[in-house]
């Protein structure tokens, strides 16, 4: 399991914030959709993460609502590739405490997003190829 891509099990096609998006904008896709951290793009390729912490720190911060995504994001974020191992993905996550991972082409094209839930779900559906919880729903 460990040493199957990332590709396999990261989210195609996420949800993405525009440089250019007001932080209300996104903090309203975040809210709607119930995310926590959104990668960055400009023309495909990404350019950064934002986060709920950025958004609620550019809020007690005091800056005004139409303030850009670009003016708050993080610009260095860790990547990883699609045909990176999902070991690597966990690794990631176990030693720097990220939530959620771009996943990028060698050109920094955004393919996808692969979060510490999608790993963890891996691993558990490798284990328990059935559901072990409400089990009786699954029998009848």
């Amino acid at each position: 399991m460990m040493n199957q891509e990332v590709r396999s099990i990261m989210t195609k096609d996420p949800i993405v914030a525009n440089i250019n998006q007001t932080i209300d904008e996104v903090g309203d896709i975040m809210m709607e959709h119930r995310l926590q951290q959104l990668p960055v793009v400009e023309d495909g390729k990404l350019m950064g993460m934002v986060t709920s912490y950025d958004l609620w720190r550019a809020s007690r911060e005091g800056h005004g609502s139409d303030m850009i995504v670009k003016d708050v994001m993080t610009r260095k974020v860790v990547r990883i590739t699609p045909k990176d191992k999902v070991g690597t993905a966990a690794e990631l996550f176990a030693d720097r405490r990220f939530k959620t991972l771009p996943v990028v082409n060698l050109d920094n094209e955004l393919k996808g997003v692969v979060t510490a839930f999608d790993v963890i779900r891996c691993a558990f559906k490798e284990e328990y190829p059935r559901p072990i919880l409400y089990q009786e729903i699954f029998d009848n």
